[in-house]
């Protein structure tokens, strides 16, 4: 309202003086500015000085096909992918590239805009990233289904990630696991942390990772927040690979081979401003340190052999 009255004095002083000039330098606004709200105010009095819709008066043609619509809506409806799921899905299994504006009308038009899911409590809502690739690496397994189970390990800054497919969650596996970390990380780790899993308190996983100059930071029982990353990537690996494939196909090795790069190179993440991994890693890589730095500042004084048992394992800290 203050603004339509701003505009009326304008037209009034112009109607009044006649000098445009006058009004411009005597209000603040440009010669275009007064010709646009003065030509309103003479075809429409007061009501034209009221902003119009920008809205185009023609939306442009419709960019998706009938087969291209149903194949949205079918992963709509059958898998509960949302916008930028479904983009990243038609791009990887159907060579679609669509944007997210027009994937969003076709889910308007049959009223499919709305994502039922049912709210997920979370424990604190502080959210944090470590400052350069390699300071923290969250790793955890997940149960896919009796005798599959899924090795994750991420880099917390860079959302970079390894995947791994075992028949068990064991020390054994563990360290099979570790040594394809090691050779597919493009930097190097300085620190991994993990849930309270047995499979990671093997003495030989442990030992090792001071080998290799790595910390290990297992975190508190009860307190998979802390570790969220990893829990979030599994939800995207099970929304968006594992429902696409047969967990008992012979080539799964290679399928779960090829998600990997598809997440670490072409998939964008919101939370990296649309960017993939590889281009967090590139834009920090004056900022990594290298292998040599990394083990010059490893402390082996200050590392031991950890307890799963989380109060034993603080009791055997203060004693030591």
């Amino acid at each position: 309202m203050d603004l339509i009255k701003a505009r009326l004095a304008w037209v009034e002083l112009y109607a009044k003086t006649g000098d445009a000039g006058l009004v411009c330098r005597r209000c603040g606004i440009s010669r275009p500015t007064l010709r646009k709200w003065w030509r309103r105010y003479q075809a429409d009095g007061e009501a034209g000085l009221v902003d119009h819709s920008r809205r185009p008066h023609r939306l442009a043609a419709q960019k998706v096909f009938a087969d291209q619509e149903a194949l949205i809506l079918s992963l709509r409806r059958e898998r509960k992918l949302g916008v930028k799921q479904l983009r990243n899905e038609l791009i990887r299994q159907h060579d679609l590239t669509l944007s997210l504006d027009t994937i969003h009308r076709t889910l308007v038009r049959h009223r499919e805009q709305v994502l039922k899911r049912p709210r997920r409590w979370r424990k604190g809502t502080r959210h944090y990233s470590r400052p350069i690739p390699g300071d923290r690496v969250q790793m955890d397994v997940c149960k896919i289904r009796p005798g599959v189970y899924q090795y994750t390990a991420i880099d917390d800054c860079s959302r970079y990630k390894v995947l791994g497919g075992y028949s068990r969650a064991t020390g054994a596996n563990t360290l099979d696991f570790l040594e394809r970390l090691i050779e597919e990380m493009p930097f190097p780790i300085q620190r991994i942390q993990t849930d309270r899993g047995r499979e990671f308190f093997a003495e030989a996983v442990q030992q090792r990772l001071m080998d290799w100059a790595i910390k290990f930071r297992p975190i508190p029982p009860r307190s998979p927040h802390l570790n969220g990353k990893v829990e979030r990537t599994h939800r995207a690996d099970r929304e968006e690979f594992w429902d696409t494939v047969d967990p008992q196909d012979p080539e799964i090795e290679a399928k779960l081979s090829e998600w990997q790069h598809h997440w670490n190179w072409h998939r964008p993440h919101t939370a990296l401003g649309g960017q993939s991994p590889i281009d967090r890693v590139c834009e920090l890589l004056d900022q990594t340190p290298l292998g040599e730095a990394v083990e010059a500042s490893y402390d082996v004084s200050r590392e031991r052999i950890r307890i799963a048992d989380h109060r034993l394992d603080l009791a055997l800290a203060q004693v030591k």
